[in-house]
């Protein structure tokens, strides 16, 4: 017989490692999905979830009811991108701008065609209209789709049963077909 979440959060919070680490095994694809469908990029998501369960661990005490800490979770997640985010922004207010030198000398360098440029934009085009999903669609497509979670897994982490699931996906690819610009069909 298997833990449950609020099991776990009470070992973690006794200061039992394993408790945490199973934790993590549980929701590290949850986290991972509603990041990415935020963020976009993979390697920039892998850091975030990271902190994410950083922030977490560090915070379980402050969990008062153990039986919410998926919920919780995702909201620390949702806050760690909110707070990268205006980092970021920061970060490029910060910048100096460039003379006028600088930007013919960036101008005159030849770039080559980069097939990548390409899958990149149309990487964000996708994402762009996954992100205009309603929320109840979004998040098993990107598990399922992206982060390729199986049907059992996502069921366990969104708490749906098998054909709850099948059948968001269905609807929420049907939705995302329709969508979809017409070049990317």
């Amino acid at each position: 017989m298997t833990e449950s979440d609020a099991d776990l959060v009470r070992r973690a919070s006794r200061g039992e490692r394993g408790g945490f680490e199973e934790l993590v095994r549980r929701t590290s694809r949850l986290v991972f999905s509603r990041i990415y469908l935020d963020v976009g990029d993979t390697h920039r998501t892998e850091d975030l979830v990271q902190e994410t369960f950083l922030l977490a661990y560090r915070s379980l005490a402050r969990l008062r009811n153990p039986d919410g800490f998926r919920p919780w979770l995702l909201a620390i997640a949702h806050n760690v991108v909110t707070d990268a985010a205006r980092h970021d922004l920061r970060q490029k207010r910060a910048t100096p701008p460039r003379t006028d030198v600088e930007l013919r000398t960036l101008a005159a360098v030849e770039r080559p065609a980069d097939d990548g440029v390409e899958c990149d934009e149309r990487r964000e085009q996708v994402l762009a209209v996954l992100r205009s999903l309603p929320d109840e669609y979004r998040l098993p497509l990107t598990m399922r789709y992206i982060t390729g979670a199986d049907y059992e897994t996502i069921g366990t982490q969104l708490g749906l049963t098998n054909g709850s699931l099948r059948g968001l996906l269905h609807r929420g690819l049907k939705m995302l077909r329709e969508r979809m610009p017409d070049d990317l069909r």
